[in-house]
């Protein structure tokens, strides 16, 4: 794994244009950066990254079944009760995950770890399907990398294929909060993979989601039934919105599923960490109310159940506080995960973004930063095999 630097393309802002990539700089400043991208060898993307990946999707899996019907674990996740049997029933009736991606610390040396795993709604999934891989195609083309260069990235395929076995011909409504460019970003991009799959499909923002009584269910702004949709909107705060109460006794079937709350929850790092006690690819993690959180020391990483983009993380070394984000969350509780120092590459920390479709694995993202902790500006650099 190396970090390497590279002339970017004199004409990437009008390609990104053109292939509706909007947000690729963020209040002036870049979050998609060119101007260096890492390379791997095929034996760290298919040992290293890719076979740990489909092993944690395993565990984590089998860590669903094991929460599913235990009030006391759920409880430790903060679940609201009202939705545990909404949770239950999506688990029992095979509900199918579309995408999901594991946050890893690589360094090419040792073996992956989890940090966290973005379950419900990840973003950064178009500029990982295809802007870079536009990039990639045309670093060859301009000889800015090697001609035998290959990436890591069958995503777009993936999901087309995998919208055709889990939609099955029906239509599928999209749904999240439109007015953020990112989010707006994104389901275009997935929503653009399910008509390419075939299907037919409406895109609403999610405060013009309605219900109807008679026969009752969620309707869209045409009175018509949403019989499956894709939300990108996280699954606490649905059970929070005005309409949550009536998610148990609607028709609708969501993509991502009820279940996914608690994969998305980062109660279950401590949870994996009991189930799979020093598993190579886990780090050692407790609820902060938990007494043996104290075996972590005076070093650790402090993370909200329900954090997004790295909100409300303090890194701790030696019992003072060494980066911190704010934001709003942490009324929720807290996990402590053992302080594993991301790796730096000329002066910038890495994360690396392991993606599954279907929960296959199937493609790769980094995201890099002069802070240890990934945040939503934290820069995203393409990557090669070389």
């Amino acid at each position: 794994m190396r970090r390497i630097v590279c002339p970017e393309r004199d004409d990437w802002r009008q390609t990104a244009a053109q292939c509706g990539f909007l947000f690729h700089t963020i209040d002036g400043e870049r979050y998609w950066d060119e101007s260096a991208y890492y390379g791997f060898t095929l034996d760290e993307i298919e040992r290293g990254i890719e076979a740990p990946t489909g092993e944690i999707d395993v565990m984590c899996l089998e860590l669903v079944g094991r929460v599913i019907g235990d009030a006391r674990q759920l409880r430790r996740l903060k679940i609201p009760e009202a939705f545990w049997s909404l949770i239950a029933e999506s688990w029992k009736r095979h509900d199918r995950s579309l995408y999901g991606r594991l946050d890893l610390k690589f360094d090419g040396k040792g073996p992956v770890k989890l940090l966290e795993y973005n379950a419900d709604t990840p973003t950064s999934i178009f500029e990982t399907a295809v802007f870079q891989w536009t990039w990639l195609e045309q670093a060859i083309e301009r000889r800015i990398i090697p001609a035998r260069a290959d990436q890591y990235n069958s995503i777009h395929e993936r999901l087309i294929a995998a919208w055709k076995e889990i939609a099955a011909g029906r239509h599928v409504h999209f749904t999240g909060t439109t007015g953020n460019e990112e989010d707006a970003g994104t389901l275009a991009y997935l929503e653009d993979t399910a008509r390419q799959a075939g299907l037919s499909t409406t895109l609403l923002d999610i405060e013009q989601v309605g219900w109807c009584d008679e026969p009752g269910g969620f309707v869209d702004l045409d009175d018509r039934d949403i019989a499956l949709a894709f939300k990108l909107y996280p699954w606490e705060w649905m059970f929070h919105d005005a309409f949550g109460a009536k998610l148990a006794g609607a028709p609708t079937r969501w993509i991502e599923p009820p279940w996914k709350a608690i994969l998305s929850n980062k109660g279950i790092l401590p949870l994996l960490w009991e189930m799979f006690p020093n598993h190579p690819h886990l780090l050692p993690a407790y609820f902060e109310d938990d007494p043996r959180a104290a075996e972590l020391g005076t070093s650790y990483v402090r993370k909200p159940l329900l954090s997004r983009e790295g909100a409300n993380v303090t890194l701790v070394s030696g019992g003072l506080p060494l980066d911190e984000q704010q934001g709003p969350y942490g009324a929720e509780g807290f996990v402590r995960q053992a302080l594993s120092p991301l790796p730096n590459f000329s002066d910038f920390y890495v994360v690396v973004g392991s993606w599954l479709v279907n929960h296959a694995p199937c493609g790769l993202s980094i995201r890099e930063d002069e802070s240890p902790i990934t945040g939503n500006r934290s820069r995203f650099l393409p990557h090669a095999i070389l």
